[in-house]
C-alpha cells in the first residue's frame, strides 16, 4: 500500500511542475486512496453471508467476465476487479469538456503519463459544475455528464464500484473487459483511439464471453449482439451527423457568428434524422436517449470518443475469421508501432495482405 500512495504523491509532485493544477491531482488522489483503503477481496464478499443473492450473483459474473479478459482474450488483467469498494454516491464523478463554438476543436487538458485529453473528471460537483460555467463564459460550448467508473491504467489494483452493480449482467461485463483492455493498451494523447478500442474490445469480448457460456439461444447472448449491433448504427449516426457539422464550420463564405446561428438547422436534422431512421433499427433501448440531449460541440466531442470508428476495428475482427484475441493483438501491435496515428495504423494492417487461415 505504501507504495500506491508513494505513486499518487509523484503524480502530485509532477503535476506542480506541470500546467495540471497540484490541488487538482492532489483531491484526485486523495479520493483514489479512500477508494483503495476501503477495497475488500471479491470472493470474501461473496462468501459473506450479508451479501444479498442479487449483490452476489453479479460479483461472480465479474469475476468470470475478468477470468475471461485475461485468459480468454490475452488482455492485462494484472490484479484489477479482484476486490470490491464501496464508495457514497451512485456517481462517482462528474466529467466536462469544452470546444469551440464554431468548430470542432475541443478544449484539453494535459496530465502525467496519459497526456492531453479533451475532459476533465471531478470527484467535487460543484467544483465541475463551475468549471463548466467557466468555459461558458469565455465563450465555449461546455457539457457535464456522470461517470460510474475509470481506469488508473494498471497503476492501481482498481477495484469493482458499487456504482456499476446497477447495470444489467451484459453491460456489467463490457465494462470490465472494456476497463482492463485500458490496462493494456493506452496510447497517451490519443483518447478517441482509447475509449473506441475499448468499447469495440468490451463489447465483442461481452458477445464472446456469453454465448460461449450460456449458449447462442441464450437471452445474454442475444442481448449482448444486440448491443454491439447497435453501437456500430449509433456510431455511424454520430459520425454522419459530425460531418455534416464539420462541412458547416469549413465554409470560408460564413463568419463565426453565422455558422453557430446555422449549426441549430444541423441539430434540428440529426433529431429528425434520429427518430425517423435510427431509432427504428435500434435493437435495444440503449441510445434512445439522444432525443434528449443538449446538443452542441462539447456534448458531441464526448460521445464520439466512444464511438470514432467502430466500423475499423469491427473490419479487423472479420477480416481475422471473427478471432476477437487476433484482432486485439493485432490491433494492439499496430497502434504500438504507430502511437502518434494509431487509427491509420490499424487502416494500414488492414490494407496488408490477409494472413492465412489457422490450422488447428
Amino acid at each position: 500500500m505504501e507504495s500506491r500512495f508513494a505513486a499518487v504523491l509523484a503524480c502530485v509532485l509532477l503535476a506542480a511542475l506541470t500546467a495540471c493544477s497540484p490541488l487538482y491531482v492532489l483531491r484526485a488522489g486523495m479520493e483514489e486512496a479512500k477508494i483503495l483503503s476501503r477495497r475488500r477481496p471479491i470472493r470474501d464478499v461473496i462468501a459473506d453471508p450479508a451479501t444479498r443473492p442479487e449483490v452476489r450473483a453479479k460479483l461472480e459474473l465479474v469475476l468470470q467476465a475478468r477470468d475471461f479478459a485475461e485468459h480468454g482474450l490475452g488482455l492485462d488483467a494484472g490484479d484489477s476487479y479482484t476486490t470490491y469498494s464501496w464508495v457514497e454516491s451512485d456517481t462517482l464523478l462528474l466529467v466536462i469538456s469544452g470546444s469551440r463554438k464554431d468548430r470542432f476543436e475541443p478544449v484539453t487538458w494535459w496530465f502525467p503519463i496519459i497526456g492531453h485529453v479533451p475532459y476533465k473528471g471531478f470527484f467535487d460537483f460543484a467544483r465541475a459544475h463551475a468549471a463548466a460555467d467557466d468555459l461558458r463564459r469565455r465563450g465555449y460550448d461546455a457539457n457535464v455528464r456522470p461517470s460510474a467508473a475509470f481506469s488508473t491504467l494498471g497503476w492501481f489494483n482498481d477495484p469493482l464500484l458499487n456504482t456499476l452493480l446497477r447495470y444489467g449482467e451484459v453491460g456489467l461485463a463490457s465494462t470490465v473487459v472494456h476497463e482492463i483492455t485500458h490496462n493494456t493498451l493506452y496510447v497517451p494523447s490519443q483518447v478517441a483511439f482509447n475509449e473506441s478500442y475499448a468499447n469495440f474490445a468490451g463489447d465483442r469480448g461481452a458477445i464472446l464471453f456469453f454465448c460461449n457460456r450460456d449458449g447462442d439461444a441464450a437471452s445474454t447472448c442475444s442481448t449482448a449482439r444486440d448491443l454491439w449491433q447497435d453501437n456500430l448504427v449509433y456510431g455511424r449516426f454520430i459520425s454522419s451527423f459530425i460531418a455534416e457539422l464539420r462541412a458547416l464550420y469549413g465554409r470560408e463564405d460564413l463568419d463565426s457568428a453565422a455558422k453557430v446561428a446555422r449549426r441549430e438547422d444541423v441539430f434540428s436534422a440529426a433529431r429528425a434524422r434520429f427518430r425517423t431512421e435510427v431509432a427504428p433499427r435500434l435493437r435495444t433501448r440503449a441510445y434512445l436517449g439522444f432525443d434528449d440531449l443538449d446538443l452542441n460541440n462539447a456534448t458531441l466531442i464526448g460521445i464520439n470518443l466512444y464511438y470514432e470508428r467502430l466500423d475499423l476495428f469491427e473490419a479487423v475482427y472479420q477480416r481475422l475469421g471473427g478471432d476477437l484475441a487476433a484482432a486485439l493483438r493485432a490491433i494492439e501491435e499496430a497502434a504500438r508501432a504507430r502511437s502518434g496515428a494509431p487509427f491509420a495504423a490499424v487502416e494500414e494492417l488492414l490494407a496488408t495482405p490477409a494472413p492465412p487461415p489457422r490450422r488447428d
